[in-house]
């Protein structure tokens, strides 16, 4: 498989909500709108995030979302009104989560501070 672009897909109840939600969590609003059940960020040149409507499209999810600095992107998103849980300290990275609107898990995580095993 030679693959172009991954997309995370997640599952949304109001699309308008759910925009408004992940454009204050982002830092901005979406760069594609496909159609009218569904919006996406093109977040890397191969990567992006879409939300969905449209369960034939987009499922219940989780998210993880590397980031330099949690303190610093929980002061921001706390003045938007997302609040981050506490930080977990993990065996390579420091994490906090929140739930999105619709229940969908995203972890900020800093980058690892060790590499991974390998499979």
């Amino acid at each position: 498989m030679k693959l172009q672009k991954i997309y995370t897909a997640l599952l949304t109840e109001d699309l308008v909500r759910a925009e408004g939600w992940y454009s204050k969590l982002l830092g901005r609003g979406p760069d594609n709108r496909p159609m009218d059940t569904l919006v996406q960020w093109e977040l890397f040149d191969q990567v992006g995030l879409a939300l969905s409507t449209d369960n034939q499209i987009a499922g219940r999810g989780v998210m993880f979302l590397y980031v330099d600095d949690i303190a610093t992107e929980r002061r921001r998103l706390q003045d938007l009104g997302i609040v981050l849980g506490d930080d977990i300290e993990g065996d390579y990275s420091t994490l906090a989560q929140v739930r999105d609107p619709d229940g969908n898990l995203l972890t900020l995580a800093t980058p690892p501070a060790l590499p991974f095993p390998p499979a």
